[in-house]
């Protein structure tokens, strides 16, 4: 049993260092498997699950109304909608009101800071959210003339792109854009 313990343990901890936006809503579930080996899931798919630990959900945001909030402002700032899709899913998970550890804020998990810069007054209001959002990548996309390195500067601040020239060697930024231009690469079919 303490080994159970010290492996549900060692899945949360690994969970909550597993990047930015990482919303917490539901539970996680696990069953010991015959050959002694323990799974988990956030989406048991049998029975022989059992509840290891349960988070808090945020009130469920309306995807349909998100998505057409994206493609209007994308439309607008020229960026690909299914770009900035792949940006929330990573940042939020499309949870509108997720905060991060580091102090990001909504869906597209802005910065105070960067807040102030883009006039935002309503971090949590969807549509003011994604158009800084989108407003912020694009100067990104202008500034670096590459999705990869526009996405760094959308995680690690563009200073940290200039000063490196390329994405900075920050395991957390490198794993970021990875993510983002593999669902972005998925949704645009391949």
């Amino acid at each position: 049993m303490k080994r159970l313990f010290f492996i549900c343990y060692a899945v949360f901890f690994f969970l909550l260092a597993s990047g930015p936006g990482l919303s917490w809503a539901g539970g996680i579930y696990y069953y010991k498997g015959q050959d002694g080996v323990y799974h988990f899931t956030n989406r048991p798919d049998s029975s022989r699950y059992r509840l290891f630990a349960f988070f808090k959900n945020y009130p469920e945001a309306d995807r349909g109304e998100i998505m057409r909030l994206v493609r209007g402002s994308c439309r607008k700032h020229g960026v690909d909608s299914r770009l900035i899709q792949a940006v929330i899913q990573v940042e939020s998970n499309f949870e509108p009101k997720a905060v991060s550890h580091k102090g990001a804020q909504g869906l597209m998990q802005i910065m105070p800071e960067t807040q102030k810069d883009l006039g935002v007054q309503r971090p949590f209001d969807l549509n003011e959210n994604i158009e800084a959002g989108v407003r912020y990548l694009k100067m990104q996309i202008n500034r670096f003339g590459d999705h990869a390195l526009a996405l760094a500067a959308y995680n690690a601040g563009p200073e940290q792109v200039a000063r490196y020239q390329g994405i900075p060697p920050f395991s957390e930024t490198q794993a970021y854009v990875r993510k983002v231009l593999a669902i972005y690469k998925d949704l645009r079919g391949g």
